[in-house]
């Protein structure tokens, strides 16, 4: 009797089911590029803590132009003025510098002409509050800058320094193991014999592992041999948040995967997905709920769009993090596709605006084989199973693509 298929997004909720974030470490801002925040990033104070000038210039009492005005001081960056600026006085100013007691607007100095070496003319009328930052103009003391889930990036580790915070509360990242079955298989870049193929799921699919954030050392490989596959699938089981078998996963007389997990006692939670390509996908976790087991289909294409759908969501949720999003969530498709009548298919788009919208073309030949329809795709595009075609102009859902 064939073996019935799970939807894609069944699939997903099962593998989002059995995933929870793991625990958390405080990690210093200077090592924290790509973690996810496990607590807010709250404002230690004001952002500026105090007002300071928009730019180079003086600090004055406003007021109409034509007035000559006494310069008593300097307030630089980090050295205020340290006295109280009277009406009829300037105080130069450097942009950031704290704007003095009694000053009300800043008169940039191209609107000024120096009188002898102790004065200023000024040339145009300044307005109170003009080129003044207000202290916590950006920032206000005790609200969230940050939130929990954010995957910091530099821009986020920029605020979180000036929100004065100098490390911060993360998800521990995930420990990834890649095993790469067959004796078909051979290192980058090694003389090929009869028969052998370049492994290269091997860095394909650690690459993908540590985008999203994993810690994942080079991929292990495994021969067509039940022993040894057993062996090695259990040390990657036993020191793994998540183990990703590539190949094997199938019911050949060479396929040992499926009864190693069964030796080690992991679980099986789903095998087989109404999915082109990467029907033959497995999932699976032991007792204790750690660590995540996939097995992935063997062909590249296959291998990445399953880790794109079921993989990187799951490195992201063990992070407290959300699931990767397409670049759009919709697209329209610039031709005709058509239909596998029995299963979802996501085929490599890349996606196009030609002034009248955003068209989804597939990306090269779509075979699970052709690895080169990967290179420049945006995105997954799922054409629902059914019979005939998808006609050019109809609304496609896109899924992100982990390439």
């Amino acid at each position: 009797m064939p073996r019935s298929l799970i939807s894609i997004t069944e699939a997903r909720r099962r593998v989002l089911d059995a995933t929870t974030p793991l625990a958390t470490e405080p990690v210093a801002l200077d090592d924290a590029l790509g973690r996810v925040l496990a607590q807010d990033v709250q404002a230690a104070g004001d952002v500026p803590p105090f007002p300071c000038s928009a730019m180079d210039g003086y600090a004055v009492v406003a007021g109409d132009p034509g007035r000559t005005l006494q310069i008593v001081g300097e307030s630089r960056a980090g050295t205020p003025a340290g006295r109280r600026l009277a009406e009829g006085e300037a105080i130069r100013i450097s942009t950031g510098a704290a704007i003095p007691p009694g000053a009300t607007a800043v008169i940039p100095q191209e609107n000024v002409e120096l009188d002898g070496s102790d004065a200023i003319h000024t040339n145009d009328a300044v307005n109170p509050g003009e080129h003044i930052r207000g202290a916590g103009e950006d920032m206000r003391a005790h609200t969230v800058v940050l939130s929990a889930g954010t995957r910091l990036g530099p821009v986020a580790l920029g605020a979180a320094a000036a929100a004065g915070v100098g490390s911060v509360i993360v998800t521990r990242r995930p420990r990834v193991s890649v095993l790469c079955t067959g004796d078909e298989l051979r290192a980058p870049g090694e003389a090929l014999g009869p028969g052998e193929i370049h492994n290269s799921n091997a860095p394909m699919l650690t690459g993908l592992a540590r985008r999203a954030g994993a810690v994942a050392a080079p991929a292990g490989r495994l021969p067509d041999d039940r022993d040894a596959t057993t062996d090695g699938i259990g040390a990657a089981v036993a020191e793994s948040d998540v183990v990703i078998i590539s190949g094997g996963v199938s019911v050949g007389p060479h396929d040992h995967v499926k009864p190693a997990l069964d030796a080690l006692g992991v679980q099986e939670v789903f095998w087989s997905v109404a999915l082109q390509p990467g029907k033959p996908t497995w999932f699976g976790v032991p007792a204790q709920g750690l660590p995540l087991v996939f097995g992935l289909p063997g062909n590249p294409v296959s291998a990445v769009v399953t880790f794109s759908l079921f993989v990187a969501p799951a490195l992201a949720a063990l992070q407290g993090a959300p699931s990767p999003v397409p670049p759009r969530p919709t697209a329209v498709m610039g031709i005709e596709v058509a239909r596998n009548p029995r299963r979802d298919q996501m085929i490599r788009v890349r996606l196009e605006d030609n002034g009248d919208g955003v068209r989804a073309y597939p990306n090269r030949a779509q075979g699970s084989h052709i690895l080169t329809s990967l290179l420049g795709a945006d995105a997954l595009a799922l054409i629902p199973a059914g019979d005939g075609i998808v006609a050019s102009g109809t609304e496609v859902a896109l899924h992100a693509l982990a390439a």
